[in-house]
């Protein structure tokens, strides 16, 4: 059975090497954190991060935050050591980075497996997001996201000289599409594996919020549900990206309710707001109402 994922609108990393970051890191609003083992970790620090990692999962996750691990990736020979370190109750997912083919996906989750009951906890408690970072990895997507039941959230993203900038060869600009076929192609392949919230991501300017609020939005049209950051000034604007107006929520319970009425009267389709709609943006509208409320917006029961 596949994971069951949360909506997650934005998700930010905090490098697992500083508590006081991590420990106030939930003040700034995001719907999940990424507790990071990788690039944010010196070398010589992160068997040490380990334990303050695991430290933050109890206290943070025992407050009811929604936490993530960026494992250190599968060729360095640290993600098992992390995998046993970090698996507990309290964790939600782990990052796989730079993902190159399926099987690296298999092997996380088999690692996960053994340690999840090593740790008394159910087979599959444990979501996987594998990044995409390489050509390899991007055109494999679907393959990837097929490779376990464990892949909850996954995207494309073409950051500013990254990995997979390099990878790939691209000039970036603020505008993006240059790497729309990836974030496209990406999106098309996870949703077409059952990944109900896909997350992107690649904005490191942090000063530049119009610029972050135009990638958001267009990833937004594109039919991802949230981001990954890398700053807390960058929380409060993808938020509201992201979130869905009251006129938006007003129009799908409007919806339902013309719907609704018009069966009674023996039809399955009717004129709302203009649209001729039917049974198919009904089910549209009840989908984005369910996720409206998992973030406690929509009162249980409310359509």
């Amino acid at each position: 059975m596949r994971f069951k994922a949360k909506p997650l609108r934005s998700v930010m990393y905090v490098p697992g090497n500083k508590p006081d970051w991590m420990r106030k890191a939930p003040r700034y609003g995001a719907d999940a954190l990424i507790l990071d083992l990788e690039d944010s970790v010196p070398e010589a620090n992160k068997v040490e991060a380990r334990g303050m990692v695991r430290q933050m999962l109890a206290e943070l996750g025992t407050a009811g935050h929604t936490l993530f691990v960026r494992l250190n990736r599968l060729e360095t020979g640290l993600t098992g050591e992390d995998l046993e370190a970090v698996t507990c109750p309290q964790l939600y997912g782990v990052i796989l980075p730079k993902v190159q083919t399926p099987q690296d996906v298999v092997e996380v989750d088999m690692l996960l497996k053994f340690f999840e009951r090593k740790a008394g906890m159910a087979v599959g408690s444990v979501c996987i997001d594998p990044s995409l970072e390489t050509a390899q990895g991007i055109r494999q997507a679907y393959a990837i996201a097929t490779a376990s039941e464990r892949v909850a959230h996954m995207g494309g993203s073409g950051g500013k000289g990254g990995d997979t900038a390099r990878s790939i060869g691209f000039q970036w600009t603020p505008e993006g599409l240059e790497t729309l076929f990836l974030k496209s192609k990406v999106l098309v392949d996870a949703r077409a594996a059952g990944v109900q919230y896909p997350l992107s991501g690649g904005w490191m300017d942090i000063h530049n919020l119009d610029g972050l609020r135009g990638l958001a939005t267009q990833l937004k049209q594109l039919g991802y549900t949230g981001m990954h950051l890398i700053h807390p000034s960058h929380v409060p604007v993808v938020n509201e990206v992201f979130t869905p107006t009251q006129e938006e929520i007003a129009h799908w319970q409007g919806l339902i309710k013309a719907m609704e009425q018009r069966r009674q009267e023996g039809s399955a389709a009717v004129t709302y707001a203009g649209d001729m709609v039917d049974v198919a943006h009904e089910e549209t509208a009840r989908a984005m109402l369910a996720m409206v409320r998992e973030w406690g917006l929509l009162d249980e029961g409310a359509d």
